[in-house]
């Protein structure tokens, strides 16, 4: 049971960061200052708020339940994250910073056309809404847990209200700097957090724990999937091939093309400085994946291997909840427990402010056809704050699955969008010949295929691979169907594109321009 000294390091923290952030936001006098922070931010705090932005709950809660009920191979995905990172900074941030662009889109319009940055803007705002829909409900897993178990009564949606409109608050006020700063000051808290946990489970593990671990080979980190079948091998998310070579071109798609990580680049001085956070940001998502995963090794330990119906859960997620509550001083779990709040509400002001940027920037000047002046666009941008605020709200409450941890999901559902993305942008770099027309139809014909593919492509061992639709749980269950590793999604998405918009671009002699 939560103790009122972890009550009140909650509250304390909630009200702390409200003010705290409106301060560090200062006043904005343009949408520069609103959505790039004058582009005159440190490159050290962009690269903590490009990690804290990326890492959200998913991470804190997420990981250690992919550690408890599997190993550490996830760690592998790191690897790939570092390369992706590096290729974006060589190739992608540029030209970038070349143009002096406003927005991850506007290269694609420069390139294209104003259609082919409107439907690459509208389907950033569609994935985003997704994805940050699950990690908002995600922090609402461990809250809940909590609330019961001091015998009070709140749903998810209570609980993500109350997150949302506090975070709202001080994004509408503060903009991009007070984002920033305070996803400095949460990615702190929640480390600290993690570090702390870790240094009380180390010391509560039972003797011999970790000879158990190795012998049941949750200290695994490298899987080569040597002696499995190419199927196999394509269905496994953690296999090394597939999180290296996925993993570089998920991150080169997230990092690359997501304007919720582009713009914070984009609010540093010099490319220098961009490039700097950007691959600094890979080094330290190393560092948190070990120490989250870790976590969840220790819990295995902690709890001997258990299985989550003999610990009284129903989904991975909650272990480390339950470990906060039972496990940790009175204190550190309000400590921890702000933490996971923290990351909730620095990946949920950033999608705030990118999805207002993204459709201020993007969509409503190109729709008006002329130059706003800027205290219309100042109060047009935050009234567009506001309002995908209470629409990520009300998304959060489309998720409920109680099959995989929900860092899977979130990952998953970038992945329908990613490959196209990408795709899109490799097109306007290395092909001179394609114009708006075909990469317009190639983009949104790899989208669709991509929707087919990842609900409807399966794998089994006994009957190989077929193609359903929802199928029933107790017919994946006895066919042992698989679906496609997901890291393999944006790989597929990008080789999608590149063929279907080269195979266009064939009937241009000669570059056109924007058609």
């Amino acid at each position: 049971m939560l103790t009122t000294l972890d009550y009140a390091v909650i509250a304390i923290y909630l009200i702390g960061v409200a003010a705290f952030g409106i301060i560090a936001g200062g006043r904005q006098k343009d949408t520069t200052d609103y959505f790039l922070g004058g582009r005159d931010l440190p490159w050290w705090a962009v690269c903590f708020s490009v990690v804290a932005t990326e890492t959200s709950t998913l991470t804190v809660i997420g990981i250690p339940a992919v550690a408890y009920l599997g190993s550490l191979t996830f760690l592998q995905l790191t690897f790939g994250y570092l390369l992706g990172r590096i290729a974006v900074s060589v190739v992608m941030l540029p030209r970038y910073f070349e143009g002096e662009l406003t927005t991850a889109y506007a290269f694609l319009g420069e390139r294209f056309g104003d259609r082919m940055r409107g439907a690459a803007s509208l389907t950033f705002l569609g994935t985003r809404l997704l994805a940050d829909g699950v990690r908002l409900f995600a922090t609402a897993i461990p809250l809940r847990v909590i609330a019961d178990a001091a015998g009070l009564s709140f749903t998810y949606v209570e609980i993500i209200a109350a997150i949302g409109i506090i975070t709202i608050i001080y994004t509408l006020i503060g903009g991009i700097k007070a984002v920033v700063w305070m996803d400095v000051v949460q990615m702190l808290i929640y480390l600290g957090g993690a570090v702390w946990a870790i240094v009380v489970l180390l010391g509560a593990v039972p003797d011999g724990s970790w000879a158990e671990a190795v012998a049941a080979g949750k200290t695994q980190v490298l899987d080569l999937g040597a002696g499995e079948s190419l199927s196999q091998w394509l269905t496994q998310p953690y296999a090394f091939i597939t999180a290296v070579l996925g993993g570089a071109i998920f991150s080169m798609a997230s990092h690359g093309t997501d304007q919720l990580i582009v713009q914070r680049i984009l609010t540093t001085r010099t490319l220098r400085d961009g490039q700097k956070a950007l691959i600094g940001s890979g080094v330290l998502v190393m560092v948190q994946f070990a120490l989250f995963l870790v976590v969840g090794l220790l819990l295995w330990m902690h709890y001997d291997g258990a299985t989550l119906e003999a610990l009284g859960l129903t989904r991975g997620d909650e272990l480390f909840p339950k470990f906060i509550i039972e496990g940790l001083p009175a204190g550190v779990s309000g400590l921890v427990l702000a933490g996971i709040v923290a990351a909730a509400m620095s990946t949920l002001s950033s999608s705030l402010n990118s999805l207002a940027s993204s459709s201020m920037l993007d969509l409503y000047e190109r729709w008006r056809g002329e130059a706003v002046p800027q205290g219309t666009a100042l109060t047009v941008s935050r009234g567009l704050t506001l309002f995908w605020g209470i629409i990520l709200i009300g998304f959060a409450s489309l998720f409920r699955s109680q099959e995989n941890p929900v860092v899977e999901l979130g990952l998953a559902i970038a992945s329908f969008t990613y490959g196209g993305l990408l795709g899109a942008f490799v097109l306007g770099l290395v092909n001179r010949r394609i114009g708006q027309t075909a990469a317009l139809v190639s983009f949104l014909g790899t989208i669709a295929a991509m929707v087919v593919i990842i609900l409807g492509v399966w794998y089994s061992p006994v009957e190989g691979w077929m193609f359903a639709f929802q199928p029933d749980p107790a017919q994946v269950e006895a066919l042992d169907m698989r679906p496609i590793g997901w890291p393999w999604y944006t790989v597929i998405g990008v080789v999608l594109t590149l063929c279907v918009g080269s195979i266009l671009s064939l009937r241009h002699r000669h570059r056109h321009p924007a058609t």
